[in-house]
């Protein structure tokens, strides 16, 4: 894995581009969102995980999405944080912050493991 090919998934989800993401991962994917009922909530597979990248894809849809830094990569893991900034259902600004680790597979993404803070801006 290098930072350009994590870089280029990363931009795909700022730009909301699911066929892209899904080009990035392995057949086997495993991805577990920072939201739902596990806590998170966890897709295994290219079908569910493409199910799982649409409803968050949806779930961030408004915010505008930054890159904090650049990832770090160490073999086959690695990390990357970012933030999201939108308009909570109350009308007031909202932070998210969050970061993603990852396993990695052949070039790909074997898992994406996502975590998140959100607080309201001050």
């Amino acid at each position: 894995m290098t930072p350009e090919v994590l870089a280029a998934f990363s931009d795909a989800w700022a730009r909301h581009d699911l066929e892209a993401l899904m080009s990035h991962i392995t057949d086997d994917c495993v991805y577990s969102a920072s939201v739902g009922p596990e806590p998170g909530r966890t897709w295994s597979g290219t079908e569910q995980v493409r199910e799982g990248f649409a409803i968050m894809l949806a779930h961030d849809t408004g915010q505008e999405r930054h890159e904090d830094e650049g990832p770090i990569i160490a073999g086959t893991r690695g990390a990357g944080t970012w933030s999201f900034t939108g308009t909570g259902p109350d009308g007031q600004v909202q932070v998210t912050r969050g970061c993603d680790i990852y396993e990695f597979r052949g070039g790909k993404i074997a898992r994406k493991d996502a975590f998140r803070k959100v607080y309201q801006a001050g």
